[in-house]
């Protein structure tokens, strides 16, 4: 299997996860303050994977954790987890969502300028049209988008910058070690917004704490998924499958909530498969080159 159809395969699986997380997350929102969610969360993954790290043998606090690639990560990381939850309290849903779709495009842009990949017309055309099925999906009008839109816009430049320097990190930091670091971004995030909103502690019943339990589960299997998506083949073609992360939203929505698929919403699904079977094609043509 080339590396190119791993990294897919695996962004692919990070989305699926990372619905499942939305989902959980979601339904301990309805006790749970948001600064609250996110320090439970990080404190659960940050366990996890620091209890793998060390199972292996690593140390958590190597040197090449103080390399500055590290440094550029956690500040994109930290940026991209506070605004992006600043985002979602203060903004309509859709547009918050809409903006976070521009992630591919600037991941891409980051690939060539940084990395050297060389990016034809036709994939950045595929890239493009699964970004229009995006919207058409989601549809947001135009008093969607706020001056408070760029939080989501802020929030999105860091999750570019933070898979881009996952990419760049040092090969000797596992992906435990990235997940680990990553979660504890997550507390520090939580803590700020917990600060900036004025929120207090609340004590988790069994179901929202049962949900945080599962998403913490289901996050980390996702964080890893993404990390080494980001790591394998070629960055270009395996960002773009980020979009998958909405089909997975979306089908999930019509099981566990009742929801319908109209045929708006059906089009702009098969216009985001069709963009990343497109953009899979190109890569195997350009693997077989």
């Amino acid at each position: 299997m080339s590396a190119n159809l791993r990294g897919s395969l695996f962004m692919i699986l990070a989305m699926a996860l990372f619905a499942v997380e939305d989902m959980f997350l979601k339904a301990a929102s309805v006790v749970l303050p948001v600064g609250e969610i996110l320090i439970l969360f990080g404190f659960g993954g940050a366990v996890v994977f620091g209890g793998l790290a060390l199972k292996r043998g690593e140390a958590l606090v190597p040197r090449d954790v103080f390399t500055p690639v590290m440094g550029v990560r956690f500040v994109f990381e930290l940026t991209g987890r506070l605004f992006y939850v600043l985002a979602l309290a203060l903004t309509p849903l859709s547009s918050t969502t809409v903006i976070l779709q521009a992630t591919p495009i600037f991941v891409v842009l980051g690939a060539m300028i940084f990395f050297g990949e060389r990016v034809g017309w036709r994939r950045w055309a595929a890239i493009i049209i699964g970004l229009i099925g995006v919207l058409i999906v989601l549809r947001p009008g135009a008093d969607s988008f706020t001056p408070l839109s760029m939080l989501a816009f802020i929030g999105m430049l860091g999750f570019a910058g933070r898979d881009l320097a996952s990419r760049a990190a040092p090969k000797s930091l596992s992906t435990a070690l990235l997940g680990f670091y990553g979660f504890i971004t997550l507390i520090i995030a939580g803590v700020c917004y917990s600060i900036w909103a004025g929120e207090g502690l609340v004590w988790p019943d069994r179901p929202s704490g049962t949900y945080v339990a599962f998403a913490v589960f289901s996050g980390v299997f996702a964080y890893s998924s993404l990390m080494l998506a980001m790591r394998t083949g070629d960055v270009s073609i395996v960002t773009p499958f980020r979009y998958s992360r909405l089909l997975f939203g979306v089908g999930l929505g019509v099981v566990f909530f009742g929801e319908h698929l109209d045929a708006q919403t059906l089009l702009g699904c098969a216009v985001i498969v069709f963009s990343g079977l497109f953009i899979l094609s190109r890569g195997r043509a350009a693997h077989a080159g």
